[in-house]
């Protein structure tokens, strides 16, 4: 499912036009992307949550030119989906 996809569904169920559906989905999306470079997570109950993972810093090989490099310690954005959010998921693999 793409954006637009998810634009149009919330369309059609709330009967809202499609751009200020859309507006509103980059308004959410873009609001997510700032708190979580702000490093707060977000918190959608029932959903999951957006949240600022830290990685540390590690040491990596580079096979092809044989040489050992460091990878510094960075953030990286992750998801985690609610409970609720994961049992619906799985009730409908079955």
């Amino acid at each position: 499912m793409t954006k637009a996809d998810i634009v149009n569904e919330i369309s059609k169920e709330t009967g809202i036009e499609k751009i200020i559906v859309q507006k509103t989905v980059e308004a959410f999306m873009h609001t997510v992307k700032e708190s979580l470079s702000k490093n707060e997570n977000v918190y959608l109950r029932g959903f999951g949550s957006f949240v600022v993972k830290k990685r540390a810093e590690k040491t990596a090989r580079n096979i092809s030119k044989q040489e050992t490099i460091i990878i510094p310690a960075h953030s990286i954005p992750s998801f985690k989906p609610a409970k609720t959010f994961v049992s619906k998921v799985k009730e409908n693999v079955k």
